[in-house]
């Protein structure tokens, strides 16, 4: 049985790259500022958390503190995935952006557990605080998450590492606001069980957030179709090419967060050109977003034989 082979990987065509690379030089300042901004804010707001008395305070500058850890591993993981490809690691590093998506949503979600429980534990024993102070500090809050959400704004749809980082900080302003409300409740009511309400409140808030971001990162590490790609559709797109009588043994996973890969077996009639299977390809990348293209070329009625094209069929 003849096999052949065509493998398009071009740098040069208006490809994914677009959404990750070129706009690095804006994520990379982006996530300075934000982690800058964000380690500031946590040592206030830690420290006015511990004079007031306040868990709401401390459970939000707990919260932010891992925040500060994910921009840092979001960013780390950013770099990577600019590094080129080596003998070793002939992917390159852009998966290392998915492996930290997944870590922050664990990360998150085991920080909102401990907060849970000291949460529920004060709901009986709420000691008196300080509503203003704890609203102002909480305001300042407001502002830099606010800020800091929106340096990933652009980016947030095209890279789930930049979507984990934007969804942090969208979360937080929220938090902030929520502490904000329980503040003034406390100093003009007097229901200092409030704080302790409101940090429940804060823990259901992060876990919504980020229980989506946990799911797809942990499908793209198992290798699963990456959201937003039809592999049906793609099936069709390929049965429908004058000449391709079978496709099998179809694959599309993500290299990173922002760029995928297809491989595939087609069965073709005699006397299709190289020419034609890059127009193929070209087809693929145009319109599925998929840079990188393996195709294994069986031809005439023998590629039937072959062996693996009945197990992903």
């Amino acid at each position: 049985m003849s096999h052949s082979h065509t493998h398009e990987h071009s740098h040069h065509h208006g490809h994914s790259h677009s959404h990750g690379l070129p706009a690095s030089g804006h994520l990379n300042k982006a996530f300075l500022l934000g982690i800058t901004l964000n380690i500031l804010y946590v040592v206030v707001e830690a420290g006015a958390g511990w004079w007031y008395n306040s868990l709401a305070l401390l459970t939000d500058a707990g919260h932010n503190f891992t925040d500060v850890i994910s921009l840092l591993l979001a960013f780390f993981a950013l770099k990577m995935a600019q590094r080129k490809p080596t003998d070793r690691f002939t992917y390159g590093y852009g998966k290392s952006t998915t492996l930290v998506s997944l870590l922050n949503a664990v990360l998150l979600l085991l920080a909102v557990g401990a907060i849970g429980w000291e949460a529920i534990e004060r709901l009986g024993t709420a000691p008196a605080l300080n509503g203003t102070a704890i609203s102002l500090v909480s305001g300042i809050g407001i502002v830099i998450n606010a800020g800091t959400a929106l340096l990933f704004f652009r980016n947030k749809d095209h890279d789930i590492n930049v979507k984990g980082a934007y969804l942090h900080m969208a979360a937080d302003a929220l938090v902030s606001l929520g502490v904000v409300v329980a503040g003034l409740v406390m100093h003009y009511t007097g229901w200092f069980w409030v704080d302790a309400v409101m940090s429940l409140v804060i823990v259901a808030v992060i876990v919504w957030s980020t229980w989506g971001l946990l799911v797809e990162s942990l499908r793209l590490t198992l290798d699963a179709v990456p959201q937003g790609v039809d592999l049906a559709a793609i099936r069709e797109y390929l049965l429908a090419v004058p000449g391709v009588t079978e496709v099998h043994d179809l694959h599309v996973w993500a290299m990173s967060s922002t760029e995928n890969s297809l491989t595939a077996h087609l069965v073709l009639e005699e006397g299709y050109s190289d020419f034609q299977l890059s127009q193929i390809t070209a087809g693929l990348r145009d319109h599925f977003h998929l840079p990188h293209v393996t195709l294994q070329v069986e031809r005439g009625p023998e590629g039937h034989a072959c062996a693996e094209a009945g197990v992903y069929h």
